[in-house]
């Protein structure tokens, strides 16, 4: 079993518990798309808490990645999968999945 695959594995243990029906190929395409970063401990992990980290998300991924525009909506996303996904230690992975999920923007990464 591939590294990427071991991580898939707690990823989606990590959604399955926040009652999430896990859409694995959406899952995959979050993870190719957060690069790297998936295989550095800091680096895999969200610290939701820290409006520089979410301005970062903000930024990079619901704008850059999904296509998103700068609205006060964006900080209602971040809201309410901060709320669904309440664990201590945030998988980037994970967050960014919701995120898009949030935003119906799904098939926007999958291709």
């Amino acid at each position: 079993m591939s590294k990427l695959d071991e991580l898939l594995e707690k990823y989606t243990a990590d959604l399955q518990a926040v009652g999430d029906r896990v859409d694995a190929v959406l899952l995959r395409a979050v993870a190719k798309a957060c690069g790297p970063s998936i295989y550095r401990k800091d680096a895999s992990l969200v610290a939701a808490s820290d409006k520089k980290e979410l301005e970062r998300v903000r930024k990079s991924f619901l704008i850059g990645k999904l296509g998103l525009n700068d609205t006060p909506k964006l900080d209602e996303g971040l809201a309410a999968v901060k709320a669904t996904y309440s664990k201590r230690a945030k998988y980037r992975v994970v967050y960014y999945y919701l995120l898009a999920k949030h935003f119906k923007k799904g098939a926007f990464l999958k291709k």
